[in-house]
């Protein structure tokens, strides 16, 4: 069973993602994750991959699927993955889609998580984070005890700049220009299922179970 997880940011895709990988014993794979895996061991094409972002460029999706397929070459992946993060864009998946073609393999699923950005910018702007220990919160759904203050160290909670409305507009613009076309890509390959993702987590996870059977 090979998935491969859409959503906005924010919509929550990375959270069912490892709910998934639990439930059906299959790795949960985040691109960044195995880059920062093969940087450290100094593979090959980790040290490829190092060389693009040391210069601060985009690693090249011909090297991403490499990096990729050496990944879910490993025996772990023998019964499936959940792909998260990856592909962002339509020619992403198409270089996907042609190297797993070339092995005789295919994503089974694209399964969408989908949340309207107003919601996404309100989850969002209401998450606050630990300048200390880093534990997160949520002004509405995870409060802390006391308003302001982490639980864990006393320390004060802030709102990190990357949860400000308007950098959460700014990266739901670039979603929608890049990414949100995988959503017609999955369409036409007949394997997009959409799932709402403004119910609890629970009830997403429990539309997904019921799609992935």
């Amino acid at each position: 069973m090979k998935i491969v997880m859409l959503g906005a940011p924010g919509a929550g895709k990375g959270t069912q993602a490892k709910m998934i990988a639990d439930k059906y014993s299959i790795p949960h794979i985040s691109t960044g994750d195995i880059f920062r895996a093969n940087i450290k061991e100094g593979t090959e094409l980790g040290l490829e991959a190092k060389s693009y972002m040391d210069q601060g460029k985009l690693v090249p999706d011909e090297l991403t699927v490499k990096i990729l397929l050496d990944r879910v070459a490993k025996d772990d992946c023998a019964n499936g993955y959940v792909l998260d993060g990856f592909p962002r864009t339509i020619p992403q998946a198409k270089v996907l889609k042609d190297a797993l073609e070339k092995q005789g393999d295919k994503i089974d699923f694209a399964i969408d998580v989908d949340v309207p950005d107003e919601n996404i910018v309100k989850r969002m702007s209401g998450r606050r984070a630990c300048v200390t220990c880093g534990a997160t919160y949520h002004i509405e759904h995870v409060p802390p005890k006391k308003e302001g203050i982490c639980d864990k160290c006393g320390s004060e909670l802030i709102l990190r700049d990357d949860d400000k409305p308007e950098t959460v507009l700014n990266r739901l613009k670039v979603y929608h220009e890049q990414t949100q076309p995988l959503i017609e890509f999955y369409t036409n390959e007949g394997i997009l299922k959409e799932v709402d993702g403004t119910i609890d987590v629970k009830d997403v996870f429990a539309s997904i179970t019921s799609i992935l059977g």
